[in-house]
């Protein structure tokens, strides 16, 4: 495991990125048709993600230019706010960390925050009413699964809470949601083999490039 202290954003941070299946896209990498002629076989977004990637293994560079949008630069304003109410609400002191990924920089996350050696945090602050009463009203972690399990599998770590931080809910205290999600050795070894799979994809994308 290697990690990176550069602060998220910064240009040491999207560096350590390029080439990298980053958790935030596991889920992305891991989409397969469901049924029909193509069941089993790549979606396009997933096809369109390993592309991408194979040109920065060959460049060593970071295909975009850290452009934020609204929601990203609101995630990264309200997340310190966020950190701060989840250390009082659960008593759990959050380190900050930068980049995380695996020897052979094919897999990586971006931790939000790590807590002592055995827990990390995963922060969203959604407008999107559809995830927000996905979380708010049944408790899912459906849309950040693979991302928290993505976590505790490159840290070796055994919990990841997921807080859901949405502001104009501070006014009857539900502003603040924490869910956790615990180390699982099944689903994280299937998301391992299908990421294990996803990344043959890219590297013949790359070879393609090369060859050609």
């Amino acid at each position: 495991m290697i990690v990176y202290d550069d602060e998220q954003g910064s240009d040491g941070w999207f560096s350590a990125r390029a080439g990298v299946t980053t958790a935030s896209m596991f889920s992305t990498a891991r989409g397969k048709y469901a049924s029909g002629a193509n069941k089993g076989q790549p979606l396009k977004t997933a096809l369109d993600y390993a592309f991408g990637l194979a040109i920065e293994r060959i460049s060593d560079m970071p295909l975009d230019d850290g452009f934020e949008t609204y929601f990203t630069r609101r995630g990264h304003e309200l997340e310190p706010v966020a950190l701060d109410k989840y250390e009082t609400l659960t008593g759990n002191l959050v380190s900050r960390c930068g980049f995380i990924c695996t020897d052979d920089r094919k897999f990586g996350c971006s931790a939000d925050g790590l807590v002592g050696d055995v827990g990390g945090v995963e922060v969203k602050c959604w407008t999107d009413p559809v995830k927000l009463r996905a979380v708010l009203t049944g408790d899912s972690t459906e849309s950040v699964a693979d991302q928290c399990l993505g976590g505790l599998w490159l840290t070796r770590r055994q919990w990841w809470d997921f807080v859901l931080y949405c502001p104009a809910l501070e006014c009857i205290g539900r502003d603040l949601t924490v869910i956790r999600i615990t180390r699982d050795e099944e689903k994280i070894g299937a998301l391992e083999a299908d990421l294990v799979a996803f990344d043959k994809l890219v590297e013949s994308f790359k070879a393609q490039l090369i060859n050609r």
